[in-house]
């Protein structure tokens, strides 16, 4: 029997997936998307605590990581997070700002991926199959390509990868992305987690388990960048929006500084303290902006001889010493909880070797690649997102 010929085969539906399905239906091409899990969208439904944080209102080329960073420049300029909010808008679907411009639905992200579907079915000609595994990818011998896939052969003129990366594999995370593009003679750059928690197994271990649920606004840093987001305490080690930044900037046996009291001049501030409350207890003193189970795990860690003293009795030296600490603490984690948890790949295709303009191969005619499989990674905040976007309008253009 002859394999069904379809002008776009899209592998992946989610989030960039999909959006390029609709875009190049609307200029009349038949596309077909694989989705090898039982339905569309997963990750787009479970992201944002649920709620899907679907772009920022300050989307930016240093808001990327990528081994050529101008790559995301073209495509982030020509579908912007403005296209993207007016998309929403028409949609009437409601959203909230929170901190650093992320933009959140309101009722929920069903309401997000409900919309490409809409938008799909609006386009007409955009055939979906869900538990569709794709086994091979050849090219045919005048042009395109034949897909085996678990339902069957396929043809198109046009190959889209849009498979995601190795995050979250009970979301239907895999590498086949990365093995077609080496199949086509692309490079691609080593891979590893990114925007995870970090993991620790010395007494610092211990720490983060009795404070776990903790939560405070901090600074984490090393030589690379410095995020001052909220962090928070896990049974297992650090989390919250800080450690999930920085995760992207960081080396397996490399330490990190937290400073817990960002926006203060500690130092300053505790000479203030000795002249004016000269009786109190410096955990007392602390207790004004810290959790005070957080404060009593510092005092055990950094003044314990003195945790009876009151500040008067400080020497200005000593409060050197402990403002410090508090401001560049120093931890050395042993790992992070990996692709289990983490929300994105970093590493992938790499870009130099495809066409920022229209997202094509420059190895193989009609092969693309769109999104997380690429080596491009956002900042935590709804950058991925907007990546996903704009490199399926990009491709959408010319598929």
């Amino acid at each position: 029997m002859a394999a069904a010929f379809y002008d776009v085969i899209v592998l992946g539906g989610g989030a960039s997936g999909l959006m390029l399905a609709s875009m190049a239906a609307k200029r009349g091409r038949k596309v077909l998307v694989l989705e090898k899990a039982n339905k569309v969208g997963k990750k787009i439904l479970m992201s944002g605590g649920g709620k899907c944080n679907f772009t920022n209102l300050y989307v930016e080329p240093d808001n990327y990581i990528s081994h050529n960073p101008h790559f995301v420049i073209s495509a982030l300029s020509r579908y912007s997070n403005w296209d993207f909010i007016g998309m929403v808008c028409d949609y009437g679907i409601e959203y909230e700002e929170r901190k650093h411009g992320q933009l959140f639905t309101l009722n929920g992200a069903k309401e997000i991926l409900a919309m490409l579907l809409q938008e799909c079915e609006k386009a007409g000609n955009v055939d979906i199959r869900t538990s569709c595994e794709v086994k091979a990818v050849n090219p045919l011998e005048n042009k395109g390509f034949q897909v085996a896939t678990v339902q069957g052969y396929f043809e198109c003129e046009s190959f889209v990868v849009a498979s995601g990366g190795l995050s979250i594999p009970t979301l239907g995370g895999s590498g086949i992305g990365y093995e077609i593009a080496k199949q086509f003679g692309h490079h691609v750059y080593p891979t590893r987690a990114g925007l995870v928690p970090f993991t620790f197994s010395d007494q610092f271990k211990d720490v983060t388990t009795r404070l776990s649920g903790n939560a405070l606004e901090a600074t984490l840093s090393n030589t690379r960048h410095a995020f001052t987001e909220a962090l928070l305490f896990t049974h297992r080690g650090l989390s919250g929006p800080s450690s999930l930044q920085l995760s992207n900037y960081w080396n397996s046996g490399e330490s990190f500084q937290i400073n817990f009291l960002p926006g203060l001049d500690v130092l300053q501030w505790l000479k203030d303290k000795k002249q004016s409350q000269p009786k109190v207890l410096l955990r007392t003193l602390l207790s004004e902006h810290m959790a005070k189970s957080v404060v009593i795990e510092l005092q055990n860690l950094i003044w314990l001889e003195d945790s009876e003293i009151a500040i008067g009795q400080f020497s200005d030296q000593r409060l050197e010493q402990i403002c410090q600490q508090l401001e560049s603490f120093e931890v050395k984690p042993s790992g992070t909880e990996g692709y289990r948890t983490a929300e994105v790949t970093l590493g992938g295709v790499d870009t130099r070797e495809v066409s920022s303009k229209t997202m094509e191969s420059q190895k193989q005619k009609g092969l693309y690649f769109l999104g997380e499989v690429l080596d491009v990674t956002g900042h935590l905040g709804g950058y991925n997102f907007q990546w996903a976007w704009a490199s399926a309008h990009a491709a959408s253009q010319f598929v």
